[in-house]
């Protein structure tokens, strides 16, 4: 199981609970595991962190979510998605999100695209006001 992926602890106590083996050797395997730090949730954390912003091109809050989602601890997941934002350009992030979106087109066309476009960025966890602020540019280049 974590020869391919990390694993947060909870990721894999639900495997192995499908897999159906038994509750007490389920805690023995997790404390194994975490004895020989075969699994860290810190670990899985920034992985989760870095793929979604370099490979995906969430928002902070949208990568703070799916690290969550994966089992770990709010206060990890915080500290997680900042220390991977505070290496990266929020706005070309944000950029590239948008491009990706956008598909090789400079702007968009009309205001239904607008909202379309603004709606997706918000749901991918970039600040309300910062898709704003780069939709509006665009709609300016127009």
């Amino acid at each position: 199981m974590l020869a391919r992926r990390e694993l947060s602890e909870l990721q894999v106590r639900q495997r192995l609970a499908r897999r159906g083996h038994e509750p007490a050797d389920i805690d023995d395997a997790v404390a194994r595991l975490l004895a020989e730090r075969a699994i860290d949730d810190v670990r899985v954390a920034e992985a989760i962190a870095r793929t979604e912003t370099a490979l995906r091109k969430r928002g902070k809050l949208r990568v703070r979510m799916t690290i969550e989602r994966a089992g770990i601890a709010k206060a990890t997941a915080k500290r997680a998605a900042d220390e991977v934002f505070d290496a990266i350009d929020d706005d070309a992030l944000l950029e590239a999100a948008l491009a990706k979106r956008l598909r090789g087109r400079d702007s968009f066309a009309d205001d239904r695209e607008f909202q379309r476009l603004y709606r997706y960025l918000v749901g991918q966890g970039f600040d309300a006001d910062q898709a704003l602020k780069a939709l509006n540019l665009r709609k300016r280049a127009r």
